[in-house]
């Protein structure tokens, strides 16, 4: 009884002081090179490396905890990362963002996938749910490149006349991206349990047909509806007490999760369903000062649950998470951060009015993160004995995606400050003139 007293009480330490620099790093470290995100994975490394009774994180034992936790993290980011976008959405607008999805994507899950299966010897299912974890911009960890608060950037937005800002795009890309990486992860898990080429065709039209076009047209459905509603409900329904004060912003968590949930009882792709809910609320009252204090519940929400992640992703690197990685593993994970996202990125954005230096950024600081750990976590619990190939390389896999998240934490957390401060005056001075 003792013992389960003493570590109840270290739990409690740990997550107060977890909390407490959740709240106060973000203001230390501002225009710094270092990231909150950094310091808490050193501080779990560190945490977990002490011997004190707690039980050491292990993404494969703890496979269901993962993927359910990882989702919330996403899910509540992707409603932030809406609500920042202070462009208006239109196809002509937004097409840095759809050159991003539509080609830097694809090419980044391909060339990944290829180098997987040649390079690093993965079977074929394997690889391409290795391209499929690790194609998508993240929107938790990448808030450093992101957009700021709502109603930031206005003015600047509509002085922008040309393809977006590296901030914008970056937001936009990191919002719609991580819903449109569930195909390719359904499709790793089909091409692992097809049994032969005679069912590989049948199986790749089921993924066409459902994983495809249904459920990404029912998210964007169910996005669109239910943000309706919210914007509705936040905006029309009668404001005035004081419980009501105590409370603000937090229709935003409500409506989080309840457009999520729908959305994926629909068979739906809900992370797309929310990203679409979120911006559908941000266009309903363009300039309420109120979008702030949605903002703002939302981002403290988010905080709380990724200093979980990252002190457990740091508590798993100090278990050994890292150890089936090979040097030549490792030598994958730079080139995927180092040259395959910042070529197919710049591939993404020929022909498009951004200058050399804007492009350089957007494809550079593709910043992978909690959303590969949920895709990974994801596919390993959809798979059974049929889909043996990829249970076999969990081990392996997630060494992979733990190595990319952890260089791509540390080498985007030490640059993106002094990047995107010269980014934005370029920004500042376009504006004025």
């Amino acid at each position: 009884m003792v013992e389960t007293v003493e570590t109840y009480e270290l739990v409690l330490v740990v997550v107060g002081i977890a909390v407490f620099g959740a709240a106060v790093l973000p203001r230390l470290l501002a225009h710094r090179p270092l990231s909150m995100p950094i310091v808490f994975v050193a501080g779990g490394f560190l945490l977990f490396s002490i011997p004190h009774g707690i039980a050491m994180p292990n993404p494969i034992e703890q496979s269901a905890s993962v993927e359910r936790l990882t989702e919330l993290v996403v899910v509540v980011a992707l409603m932030g990362a809406g609500l920042k976008i202070d462009r208006p959405f239109s196809l002509a607008r937004w097409r840095s963002t759809w050159r991003l999805l539509g080609v830097t994507m694809p090419l980044t899950i391909a060339v990944t996938a290829l180098l997987g299966w040649l390079a690093l010897g993965l079977h074929p299912a394997t690889a391409v749910l290795l391209g499929a974890a690790l194609a998508p911009t993240d929107p938790v960890l990448a808030s450093d490149v992101e957009a700021g608060p709502p109603l930031t950037e206005l003015e600047a937005e509509a002085v922008a006349g040309r393809a977006g800002t590296v901030r914008f795009t970056l937001t936009s890309e990191a919002g719609l991206n991580d819903g449109l990486a569930f195909p390719f992860t359904n499709l790793a898990v089909a091409l692992a349990g097809a049994a032969g080429a005679a069912t590989l065709l049948p199986t790749l039209g089921e993924w066409l047909l459902v994983d495809v076009a249904y459920k990404i047209a029912v998210g964007v459905v169910a996005g669109y509806v239910l943000g309706e509603a919210l914007a509705r409900a936040v905006f029309r329904l009668p404001v005035g007490s004081g419980v009501a004060d105590e409370l603000a912003g937090a229709e935003v968590l409500a409506g989080t999760l309840l457009i999520y949930g729908l959305a994926e009882m629909a068979n739906g792709y809900g992370f797309i369903a929310v990203f679409v809910g979120s911006l559908t609320l941000r266009h309903f009252e363009w300039e309420h000062d109120y979008y702030r204090t949605l903002h703002e519940f939302a981002v403290i929400v988010e905080r709380l649950l990724l200093t979980v992640v990252l002190v457990g992703f740091g508590g798993a690197l100090a278990a050994g998470l890292l150890a089936p990685l090979t040097p030549v593993d490792a030598a994958f994970g730079l080139a995927f951060l180092l040259v395959v996202r910042p070529v197919t990125g710049l591939v993404g954005l020929l022909g498009l009015d951004v200058e050399w230096p804007e492009r350089a950024a957007i494809a550079g600081f593709g910043v992978r993160g909690v959303g590969s750990f949920y895709y990974l976590s994801h596919a390993l619990a959809e798979s059974s004995f049929i889909e043996l190939e990829l249970l076999v390389a969990a081990d392996r896999l997630w060494a992979l995606v733990g190595f990319v998240v952890l260089a791509s934490t540390v080498l985007h957390g030490v640059t993106a400050s002094a990047v995107m401060d010269v980014v934005d005056r370029r920004q500042e001075a376009i504006a004025a003139e």
